[in-house]
């Protein structure tokens, strides 16, 4: 079973970066997706193979963000792929079948590809501005969710929907009513001087439709 929470790392350096993981698995996240950009392949490389022990010590989905051959060589639970990194179809011709694979879309056509070509689920954003990612598609708010979930219901399209971007607590809820899966978060976990508390509210509202 996937999670409905899934924590997208932070960090310039090496330790920050493990630093903000660690917080992260200790305070209830069980899914990283290890985001490590405009670094050498030996930080990469090095970063990965000290956080896949982390995630399996936390019995945690561990997913590589962009970089295939890494996920690959460190054996990691899957990788995430941007629309403009290798493609969903290829990246599982060298995973194979039992590994996770999820692409970021900006519109239903890109999730109608992605699942075409065997995605396991979809990062769809960005729901407001955010300042972790560089090259930003068109922004969807709650308007741009709901459309695109209720196209994907029509057309009898069923996988799991992360809303990414600039998202709050607040925003949790009302996303939640769009028919998303659960949310993709990063700034909102790491700047947190209460990860407990910010995860254990996360997961209250993310899971409040399913009866314990």
């Amino acid at each position: 079973m996937y999670s409905k929470l899934q924590y997208i790392s932070q960090g310039e350096t090496i330790d920050d970066q493990l630093r903000n993981i660690h917080q992260a698995l200790d305070a209830g996240c069980n899914w990283v997706q290890m985001r490590f950009k405009n670094q050498t392949q030996k930080d990469v490389f090095t970063l990965a193979e000290a956080v896949k022990p982390l995630c399996e010590e936390y019995l945690a989905n561990f997913i590589v963000n962009d970089d295939l051959h890494l996920a690959e060589q460190i054996a990691a639970d899957g990788v995430h792929l941007g629309l403009t990194d290798t493609k969903i179809d290829e990246a599982r011709a060298i995973l194979g079948s039992t590994k996770i694979i999820g692409g970021t879309a900006n519109t239903f056509e890109d999730i109608e590809n992605h699942v075409k070509n065997g995605c396991d689920y979809i990062g769809l954003g960005p729901f407001r501005f955010t300042a972790t990612k560089e090259k930003l598609s068109p922004i969807l708010g709650l308007s741009g969710y709901h459309e695109i979930l209720q196209k994907l219901k029509k057309n009898k399209i069923d996988i799991p929907v992360y809303a990414i971007g600039g998202i709050t607590v607040r925003d949790v809820s009302p996303l939640m009513e769009t028919g998303i899966f659960g949310i993709a978060v990063s700034g909102i976990i790491t700047e947190s001087d209460e990860k407990p508390k910010l995860i254990q509210q996360l997961k209250e509202k993310l899971y409040a439709d399913i009866i314990v």
